[in-house]
């Protein structure tokens, strides 16, 4: 029933001996107290009846009427060779009862004592009883607390093992996300956390498939563009200059194919860089390399990059190449998709989230209906693969940032493209 090294296990001793050794503390602190107070009792009975004797010749005063008072009581006249240091009381057994005698001074200068003794049996055998009820009460207490820690700490686990059980059903073909308002409010966070990451694996299952569909219908079309040129050179005899145009095109889709597989390779390094040790590195450093590199392609475009970074230092711990793969993919699609004597701007600022990356150009604009974060994906007529956004926006989230494509809502047109860079990765120093 209970694994060993499981929560539960844990939880159920603990709390057992916890609860066992908060009884068993009060129920002896209560025992004696008990024990202490009848003893103490039965101590000043003897001692006022030995200053009776000692003051009024006699064994009881006006107070002390009730017969049962003197029952077991026996009082004797002893002289001591030496005179004790204070009021002497001990406690015999014999013949299977228990007496407490006092030794109490009467004369001193002939060292006369008075020994009071009184057969305190009945009430030892009450202690006993006494002591034998808390053994029982603790003896059902403890099988109760078993009981008890057994049924709390499965209520305990029981959201623990409803998540396992809706987990265990899934599978890359089905998968929901588990339902928040019915997890207590502890396990809150878990839920949304086990969200996130179904949410994540949806969107990977979803974009491999594409990928491998696209992959193979991409391919398809150079392979049948090659195929068929063959084909038609082949029905007759051509001239060098016809045979040179034809594998001039068949070298054109072999280089389509070799453009397309090496965005698959990306694929791959880009899994690997995941797995890179995440340093710690100044970002605003590294979108000014990226921008001054870009500069010179924009001029040469006859295009125009203006960057603008606030704060002046903000540091992250991350993949830095994660992070240049994504910013490359911002510029290189700025730049395809603005025309000449038009700007692209690069800028970075702080908000109530953390870092924002953006990069703005003055081209036509997306359809925001389609999901340009698919695999093969492809917006307006440029040439392309379709892999950039697809990459860019699952190196976001290996890095734990968010990435969003939209159209500018300024006066001018164009895309706007942004990556947020959460504030728990970074720590923002600012100087004046």
């Amino acid at each position: 029933m209970l694994l060993g090294r499981s929560i539960r296990k844990q939880f159920f001793i603990q709390l057992i001996v916890a609860s066992a050794s908060l009884i068993l503390i009060f129920t002896s602190f209560a025992y004696l107290y008990i024990e202490r107070s009848i003893y103490n009792e039965k101590k000043d009975e003897l001692i006022k009846f030995a200053q009776n004797i000692a003051s009024f010749k006699s064994i009881s005063d006006a107070t002390m009427l009730n017969p049962e008072t003197f029952m077991g009581l026996s009082v004797e006249l002893v002289h001591l060779k030496a005179q004790p240091e204070y009021v002497d009381m001990y406690e015999k057994t014999k013949d299977e009862r228990t007496y407490l005698t006092l030794i109490y001074p009467l004369r001193l200068q002939d060292l006369s004592y008075l020994k009071i003794t009184r057969d305190i049996t009945p009430t030892k055998k009450l202690l006993n009883n006494i002591l034998n009820s808390i053994f029982i009460i603790n003896s059902v207490g403890f099988i109760l607390i078993i009981l008890y820690a057994i049924g709390l700490s499965k209520m305990l686990i029981a959201p623990v093992n409803t998540l396992s059980r809706r987990l265990s059903n899934m599978n890359e073909h089905l998968m929901q996300n588990i339902k928040i308002e019915e997890l207590p409010k502890e396990f809150e966070p878990l839920g949304l956390t086990i969200n996130h990451l179904i949410n994540r694996v949806q969107n990977f299952v979803k974009y491999q498939k594409e990928l491998f569909i696209g992959t193979a219908h991409e391919l398809k079309t150079p392979l049948a563009v090659i195929k068929l040129k063959n084909q038609v050179t082949l029905i007759k005899k051509r001239t060098p200059e016809e045979y040179i145009e034809a594998l001039k095109t068949t070298n054109k889709a072999v280089d389509d194919m070799n453009h397309i597989v090496s965005n698959i390779l990306n694929i791959g390094r880009q899994e690997g860089a995941q797995l890179e040790k995440p340093v710690e590195v100044d970002i605003i450093s590294v979108l000014r390399e990226k921008a001054r590199d870009f500069t010179l392609l924009a001029n040469n475009e006859n295009k125009e990059l203006i960057m603008h970074f606030e704060p002046d230092l903000f540091m992250a711990t991350l993949q830095v190449s994660l992070l240049n793969q994504i910013v490359q993919n911002f510029l290189q699609n700025a730049l395809k998709f603005t025309p000449k004597e038009k700007k692209v701007y690069i800028n970075s600022f702080q908000n109530d989230v953390g870092l924002v990356i953006e990069v703005l150009d003055e081209g036509c604009g997306i359809d925001e209906s389609v999901d340009l974060f698919a695999p093969f994906k492809r917006q307006g007529n440029k040439s392309g693969v379709g892999l950039g956004l697809f990459l860019a926006k699952s190196a976001a989230d290996a890095i734990g940032a968010t990435i969003e494509l939209k159209n500018r809502t300024d006066a001018n047109s164009g895309t706007s493209a942004s990556l947020t860079i959460i504030s728990k990765l970074c720590c923002p120093l600012h100087f004046k």
